[in-house]
């Protein structure tokens, strides 16, 4: 790994750079957007489950 990625303590933080630095713009919007998904589906299970006790 280069010098540049020692800076970052967290690696999503270095795998956020790689990204960017590679132009893959598009897919890091894809996995954001998956995540964005999977947060939300796992909000909805939880209210879900309280809406019934």
């Amino acid at each position: 790994m280069s010098d540049d990625f020692e800076r970052y303590s967290d690696p999503q933080d270095a795998t956020v750079a790689l990204y960017l630095m590679n132009n893959d713009g598009g897919e890091l919007t894809d996995v954001l957007v998956a995540a964005l998904e999977d947060a939300f589906r796992i909000l909805k299970e939880e209210w879900s489950s309280r809406s019934m006790h």
